[in-house]
């Protein structure tokens, strides 16, 4: 039988660079965008002498990429080899396997169940991996079809459409390089990797996944399940990226939307090791680790909607634009410091009038609505003029301070950028977010996570997004279809491709 679980996309909209250092905290939303991974056995039944066999087969479908690789597991030592062509491979599935299957091992050899997993492991692992439209840019394909850049454009898409590449850069060392997918910026390799290994921690019987209930919860899980699966995809992706990052994409795909402290990166010292421990050992190592990233819940407030938009004007490497800031604050400590400050400062009040414009909405229900609902009808400057009584008017007076607070934000970064030498907001994306900030209704705008050219967001009053949108299209920026949605990685109920579309425009055939 299979098993399908899911993890969602992020957007970082504070905490942009300071994230990297603890304790600075960074507020991060999980989407509507997710990655599904479906696993089943190859075999349904094993070969009696496969209990003598020292490898398994392992199968990785990419249906959006018509991709397949296959592969043998050593059982000793939990790693890959590919047996079909290594433009097929991707390094971040590759560790998740590896780490997913040694954990799988160490654990089961503690409570007993060597024989279970042993046979599960023995039929082999048939995986097929796919995304959220989402996660992808699909500006070229709509552009050739003369579709307008518009939400009701990507409608017409069918769910999991096959992916484009962006044009091929030349060569790199003599060799031909990769084509790179086209991208949104949501984080598609952390919820990747993550979907991928809750799906193979739950198939194996390591751990049960949290699930949507009826009544619209995420029930069926403990603390110590999520951790296992925080761990382990943590330990996948920085591997397999080649660096140790904050880990707030990861952190959010496993639990969803938050206030995020990264960890210490001396949980992943045994992993790094050159030459060193084989993986059963780095495992066990893993495992005992203490994590000590912070992590609370967090949402945005009620009747706000997040607005993401793809301005296609080009990618930014985030690699690379940390590499300029950090070389900035070394060669400028006093004046990087000064805005690192005020820069941490400005995110901790934005953060503050959130969570008291969240508890408004949950102690002062009927005034908080009126307030949403009165000013989003209005630009900022209107909105003192919609509150009649005292309740309201401090209602009003967060979202002021929460406005103020991010125009500091983006001063701040706009500043570490002309510094460091990096587009954290471009020009032309600053004229695009002013423009928008001034627009009714509108809380906040911004660029996500480390800036650049991949995207613009905007925190929206009420659920009236049309008016943003339409603005932004006008400017050839494209509104995706994605949303907040705060639930983290969940165990679905069957293979996503099968649920009834629920538009009732026909999908258009664009691959």
């Amino acid at each position: 039988m299979a098993v399908v679980a899911s993890a969602p996309g992020k957007v970082l909209i504070t905490g942009g660079y300071l994230i990297l250092e603890r304790p600075n905290p960074g507020i991060v939303l999980s989407t509507t965008a997710r990655f599904y991974a479906i696993v089943k056995p190859i075999r349904e039944e094993i070969d009696p002498s496969s209990w003598a066999w020292a490898w398994t087969d392992v199968k990785v479908s990419s249906p959006q990429l018509s991709r397949e690789a296959t592969y043998k597991m050593s059982l000793k030592h939990f790693t890959l080899q590919c047996t079909s062509s290594r433009d097929s491979s991707n390094p971040f599935v590759e560790r998740a396997l590896e780490y997913t299957v040694a954990a799988a091992k160490a654990i089961s050899s503690d409570n007993g169940t060597d024989d279970q997993l042993n046979r599960l492991l023995l039929q082999g692992l048939d995986i097929t991996i796919i995304g959220s439209n989402d996660f992808y840019s699909y500006r070229s394909q709509l552009e050739a079809h003369g579709l307008p850049f518009e939400r009701q454009s990507l409608e017409l898409l069918p769910p999991f459409s096959l992916i484009t590449f962006n044009e091929d850069n030349g060569t790199q060392g003599g060799a031909k390089s990769k084509p790179e997918v086209a991208k949104t910026g949501l984080g598609s390799s952390a919820a990747m990797t993550t979907s991928v290994v809750a799906a193979l921690l739950h198939y194996l019987g390591i751990v049960g996944l949290p699930f949507v209930s009826k009544d619209g919860t995420a029930a069926g899980t403990t603390d110590s399940d999520l951790s296992l699966v925080h761990a382990i995809a943590q330990t996948a992706h920085c591997i397999a990226q080649g660096k140790i990052g904050s880990g707030f994409d990861v952190c959010a795909a496993v639990y969803g939307s938050q206030r995020y402290v990264r960890f210490s990166p001396s949980v992943l010292s045994s992993a790094q090791a050159v030459g060193g421990k084989q993986l059963p050992d780095v495992i066990n190592d893993i495992l005992k680790e203490k994590w000590d990233h912070e992590k609370l819940s967090f949402s945005l407030p009620p009747l706000m909607s997040l607005l993401l938009g793809e301005p296609g004007t080009g990618g930014s490497s985030t690699p690379s634009m940390v590499g300029s800031v950090k070389q900035w604050q070394k060669s400028d400590p006093q004046k990087s410091a000064e805005t690192w400050t005020r820069l941490a400062n400005a995110n901790s009040m934005l953060e503050l009038e959130l969570n008291k414009l969240n508890k408004f909405a949950l102690e002062q229900r009927d005034s908080y609505k009126h307030v949403i609902s009165s000013c989003s009808g209005y630009s900022h400057e209107k909105w003192v003029e919609q509150a009649t009584d005292q309740t309201q008017e401090s209602i009003v007076k967060s979202l002021l301070g929460a406005r103020e607070a991010f125009v500091e934000i983006r001063f701040q970064m706009q500043l570490m950028g002309k510094e460091a030498g990096v587009p954290i907001e471009p020009e032309s994306q600053s004229r695009l977010l002013d423009a928008t900030m001034s627009m009714k209704g509108v809380l906040l705008a911004g660029v996500p996570g480390a800036g650049g050219y991949d995207a613009v967001f905007a925190i929206i009053l009420g659920e009236s997004t049309g008016t943003v949108s339409d603005a932004w299209s006008s400017q050839g920026v494209l509104p995706l279809l994605v949303r907040e949605n705060p639930d983290g990685v969940l165990l679905e109920d069957g293979d996503p491709r099968t649920r009834e579309v629920s538009s009732s425009i026909a999908s258009i055939n664009i691959n």
